[in-house]
């Protein structure tokens, strides 16, 4: 389990995250209790996941982008694919491939 201390580039995400399913939420029209009610928690959970709070689980968060239509703009977090330094390190592993000479034994 993570800390309630995440290193701050997890916390500033997380933050970043709940301030947009509040605004996502605010624009719907939605109270925190009828978001609460859609995904099945209380209203103190989306409390939780609006300012961020790191140890809310992260079913809250995409149930949440679920109920407000958002959950497919996740198909892009760690696609690999989109993993640039992955696929350098892959690269840099894989074998390299040797050419074989091609022998003339016609003489």
């Amino acid at each position: 389990m993570i800390s309630n201390d995440p290193p701050a580039a997890v916390a500033e995400a997380l933050a970043r995250l709940g301030r947009n399913i509040r605004t996502a939420r605010l624009r719907r029209g939605m109270t925190q209790t009828n978001l609460a009610a859609r995904i099945g928690a209380s209203r103190f959970v989306v409390a939780d996941l609006e300012r961020g709070k790191a140890t809310t689980g992260i079913a809250a968060y995409l149930a949440a982008l679920w109920v407000l239509g958002l959950l497919d703009q996740l198909t892009r977090v760690a696609d690999p694919a989109l993993d640039e330094e992955g696929m350098l390190l892959e690269r840099a592993r894989a074998p390299r491939r040797v050419r074989s000479k091609v022998v003339d034994d016609d003489f």
